[in-house]
């Protein structure tokens, strides 16, 4: 195929399109089982606030089998062992992570921008581990219906990249999948989140992570020097909440977590608050010849558990396991991106089941009314009551329905 000297090219058996855990944790164990990969991320860096910050059990043990974690575990975090809610006023115990038959018996929350920076760092240690940013895909190259490669933009202009297997890893918004024409089944979310940061006071108490009353859901994240807290609304409700006035909502901030009625005045105007659309979908098929969808580009979940980032995770190492022997052997079929599909679908769909179920029947009619919560809702109450069944969502949030484990052994650092 000709080429125009001004465009920079490259040659590696795998191309990722993106570099969020996904993207990073695949480069990182394709690197280490000896394929040349590329992670090709459009952003300078890693820093995003819209991403999520837990790393779940199931994210952890991966990190023990690469003999990482006591190595990460220094980096800044904290640990959740218990899932707690405050309903009403009423303090609820969801799950308990120390059952859990995991090297790590809680969530690490850690910002997601470190461990992706941990992840990284660890891979350059591999000399087949390139990791390209403020490179944007923007095309895919094609070859009689076969993925052959992805046209870029950077600021030292065009770049293309030829690669055995293309990975789209970019995102709920992919534009890999949208190149590749690929069917999305839109399954639907009625719910919508704002997204904000309130001041933190060094004395401030821990906080459990979610809060609810009155119609209201309130989730709050500790990044150390400020609350990240999302606001749970009905899908397509934030005009609604802005023609009330910047005033209201910062009372009803006030009014359902105590601890920031002193500083919802930080948020000066609408510009500090940040709508994100939830969406849940997946695709119908994730892969064509020459490429493979993974994590969100896959499936969008809702943020429901927090468990999105770890289902990524396990389609990266699920992907690594099976693709990364052909890669090597350039003998990569259709059929083993199929099976990729096959083990992660399972998961993928039990999860967003899951997921539709608690939004449809918990969340949707608690936010339609408006009322106090009196007492705790039943399955609450059960979970208080009775300390053996909080296992069971402690299992589904930590571990997930398919677990993956590390296959390959390492081929090579430097």
């Amino acid at each position: 195929m000709p080429h125009s000297h001004a465009v920079e090219t490259s040659h590696v058996r795998c191309c990722i399109v993106g570099g969020g855990p996904a993207g990073v944790v695949l480069g990182f164990l394709l690197a280490r089982a000896g394929v040349n990969v590329i992670v090709l991320e459009k952003h300078a860096d890693f820093l995003r606030d819209f991403r999520g910050d837990t790393i779940h059990p199931s994210t952890l043990e991966i990190m023990h089998e690469l003999g990482l974690l006591d190595d990460f575990l220094l980096r800044p975090h904290q640990e959740i062992t218990q899932l707690k809610a405050s309903i009403g006023g009423h303090e609820a115990t969801i799950g308990d992570l120390s059952h859990l038959p995991t090297q790590c018996k809680f969530i690490a929350l850690m910002p997601q921008w470190d461990f992706l920076n941990f992840l990284a760092e660890h891979g350059k240690r591999y000399p087949t581990f390139h990791l390209k940013q403020e490179a944007e895909v923007v095309d895919l190259i094609e070859e009689q219906g076969r993925v052959i490669g992805v046209r870029a933009n950077t600021p030292q202009g065009a770049f293309e990249v030829y690669a055995d297997l293309v990975v789209a890893a970019d995102g709920r918004h992919s534009v890999v999948r949208e190149k590749a024409g690929l069917q999305v089944l839109n399954i639907g979310a009625p719910i919508d989140v704002l997204w904000m940061r309130l001041p933190k006071h060094p004395d401030d108490p821990f906080q459990s992570l979610g809060r609810a009353d009155a119609g209201k859901i309130l989730v709050m994240l500790d990044r150390k020097d400020y609350w990240q807290c999302a606001f749970v609304i009905r899908k397509g409700g934030f005009d609604e909440i802005q023609k009330k006035g910047l005033q209201c909502f910062r009372d009803e901030l006030a009014a359902l977590a105590p601890i920031v009625r002193d500083r919802v005045d930080a948020l000066r105007d609408w510009n500090e608050i940040k709508l994100l659309t939830v969406r849940i979908d997946r695709l119908a098929k994730w892969f064509r010849p020459g490429l493979l969808c993974i994590g969100d580009a896959a499936h969008a979940m809702s943020p429901i558990g927090g468990v999105g980032i770890n289902l990524a995770i396990q389609d990266a190492v699920a992907a690594a396991n099976g693709l990364a022997s052909p890669l090597l052997e350039r003998g990569l079929s259709i059929r083993q991106l199929a099976e990729i599909q096959k083990r992660r679908e399972f998961p993928t769909r039990a999860t967003q089941a899951m997921q539709v179920f608690i939004q449809n029947r918990a969340i949707r009619p608690f936010l339609a009314g408006q009322r106090q919560v009196r007492k705790l809702p039943l399955p609450f109450a059960l979970l208080n009551r009775f300390p053996l069944l909080r296992r069971i969502p402690a299992r589904l949030v930590g571990m997930g329905f398919r677990p993956e484990h590390i296959a390959n052994q390492p081929r090579n650092s430097s």
